[in-house]
């Protein structure tokens, strides 16, 4: 979760397209135009300040001794392209398609606060070329984003309209489902960098005097607090409020086919490190729910994408399909009732420490050829 650090107005007038993609390699000598980036608990090393306009590669190391996050960013702070969660001791290669421009690299040990950065000169060309394949996809998946956020706004109403009543019981029932829209897209959000901090960040996540507010603060008011006051009334016209920004400004996000692909890998790091491990919906326990709708999210960037990646590696997609298939098979024994599109599952305190592992397992699965859908989408 980040940090509040760009304005809607700043996000609304960024208008330098990039496309970023994030593949993991098991080798970091992939690539012989990488610039290295060397990340530790207080430096960042870059090994070049200047590349040429197509694609650029950086081959991040973290040398430091907590998990770190490595962006690519406007001049503006909007968030271009980025890694979260890079582990001490990890190595990750970032591929990007960017227009010459003037940018920085960012490592965020902690991934909080402004970070250290480099500055990086792009020149040249404007980078690949326009895939008719590819324009589809983008323009399907900008209508998909923005059909999640429309239909988010009636359950996130429901949701609120419950706690203002002071009916903690309706409130809880509605909680998991307003979520849904929200976890499926949520790289769309995080891109302008400042609606994610407001609406969707954990205790632990907080920035130094950031104010707590979202749908876990109400999740914590819910299970653990048993308590609506005047407060928490307030944070739900808040919760409101910031998402029906999101809902207006969807439209706006600078959407390409490899920050599609780059989105769906965030959204299966997003089940490996806040679902599996039952830290997202602490309190409610309902992290099945948010696993179920990031899965379907990065599905549906991967079928948008699938017409393009399997005419440079059939291969590949051939395998995702059945690592979809068997995540979505295994998810599926854990739902509750309401048949095939019911969202009531098992709550994830009663799922054992094996059947999380299963779990785990076959999200590591489909994690690793997943990294590679953006190169096959620049056809790399």
């Amino acid at each position: 979760m980040r940090a509040v650090r760009l304005s809607v107005a700043t996000a609304a007038a960024a208008a330098v397209a990039l496309g970023a993609a994030g593949c993991t390699e098991k080798s970091s000598a992939a690539d012989s135009d990488a610039i290295s980036v060397t990340a530790a608990d207080t430096t960042c090393d870059t090994s070049a300040k200047k590349t040429e306009a197509g694609k650029v590669t950086l081959a991040i190391e973290n040398k430091g001794s907590r998990a770190t996050e490595v962006e690519i960013l406007f001049p503006d702070d909007r968030i271009a392209s980025e890694k979260e969660n890079i582990g001490p001791g990890t190595k990750y290669t970032l591929t990007a398609e960017i227009k010459a421009g003037t940018y920085e690299i960012a490592c965020r040990p902690g991934m909080k606060g402004r970070g250290v950065r480099q500055k990086l000169t792009v020149t040249g060309g404007s980078g690949a070329k326009r895939d008719p394949k590819a324009d589809k996809a983008v323009a399907a998946y900008r209508g998909y984003a923005q059909d999640q956020a429309d239909n988010t706004l009636p359950r996130v109403e429901e949701f609120t309209k419950a706690v203002k009543a002071g009916d903690i019981a309706a409130a809880e029932k509605a909680y998991a489902t307003s979520r849904i829209g929200w976890e499926r897209t949520e790289p769309v959000a995080e891109s302008f960098g400042d609606i994610d901090p407001k609406v969707d960040t954990r205790a632990d996540g907080l920035e130094d005097g950031q104010k707590w507010t979202g749908w876990h603060r109400l999740e914590k008011a819910l299970w653990q607090d048993k308590k609506i006051g005047p407060t928490e009334k307030g944070l739900a016209d808040q919760l409101v409020k910031d998402l029906t920004d999101w809902r207006l400004r969807v439209g706006q996000a600078q959407i390409t086919p490899t920050s599609m692909a780059n989105g769906a890998k965030e959204l299966l790091d997003e089940v490996a490190t806040g679902k599996v491990t039952g830290e997202e919906d602490r309190y409610s326990h309902t992290d099945l729910v948010d696993f179920k709708a990031n899965v379907e999210g990065a599905q549906k960037a991967y079928e948008l994408l699938r017409p393009v990646a399997s005419g440079h590696d059939a291969a590949l997609t051939k395998e995702l399909d059945g690592r979809f298939a068997t995540l979505n098979k295994l998810l599926d024994g854990y739902r509750t009732g309401g048949g095939a599109d019911s969202y009531e599952f098992t709550r994830y305190d009663k799922v054992s420490k094996a059947d999380r592992k299963d779990l785990s397992d076959a999200v590591n699965a489909l994690a690793e050829p997943l990294s590679k859908l953006a190169a096959a989408v620049v056809g790399s």
